[in-house]
């Protein structure tokens, strides 16, 4: 496979996965640069044996998040509370770029606003928990898949994975009361 059909072909997920983790479109497109710059080193690292390239470029990816999360850990909440409101401006929806055929703004405006608090409950888990729900329902991975990314038991992924749902529940649950009382 061509270098620029590598790019090509995982730029999206792989910048879709450093957004969710960063909250931030510059550090996910920074991410994603050093994600592709350490692929390109290592490529020939890659053992067609030992897995998917899918899950091996996810590994690396997951690697360079987590050196990421651990270097800006006490910078993280501020600055992804201040980043929110630039964010939702320069990341329209899928739905927002569609030609207006139905949604009135009240539903736009309702539809970005529960995508912010997801994202908000999101960075709230703990990375062990929010690595293993963005990889599963955000990124469609398999269990498998995610053990192998991950580089733990499958038991311990569908753990992660029940256990972040359950946090996010109740963190949006908690989210929901606090408006509804507001």
């Amino acid at each position: 496979m061509a270098w620029e059909e590598i790019v090509r072909l995982f730029n999206r997920r792989i910048y879709n996965l450093c957004y969710r983790f960063t909250n931030s479109s510059d550090d996910a497109q920074d991410l994603t640069q050093d994600v592709f710059i350490k692929v390109y080193r290592t490529l020939n690292s890659y053992d067609v044996e030992k897995g998917a390239f899918t899950t091996w470029l996810t590994t690396l990816a997951r690697n360079l998040l987590v050196d990421h999360f651990r270097r800006s850990r006490q910078d993280r909440v501020t600055d992804s509370i201040d980043a929110t409101s630039r964010e939702e401006e320069d990341a329209l929806s899928v739905s927002d770029r569609l030609q207006d055929t139905g949604p009135s703004p009240d539903d736009r405006l309702a539809s970005k606003e529960t995508q912010k608090i997801v994202r908000q409950a999101l960075a709230r888990l703990s990375p062990e928990l929010r690595e293993a729900v963005i990889l599963r329902d955000l990124q469609d991975m398999d269990y498998k898949e995610i053990a192998e990314a991950l580089r733990v038991p499958e038991g311990t992924v569908k753990s992660r994975i029940n256990r972040g749902r359950m946090e996010l529940a109740r963190l949006l649950s908690r989210n929901k009361k606090q408006v509804g009382n507001g």
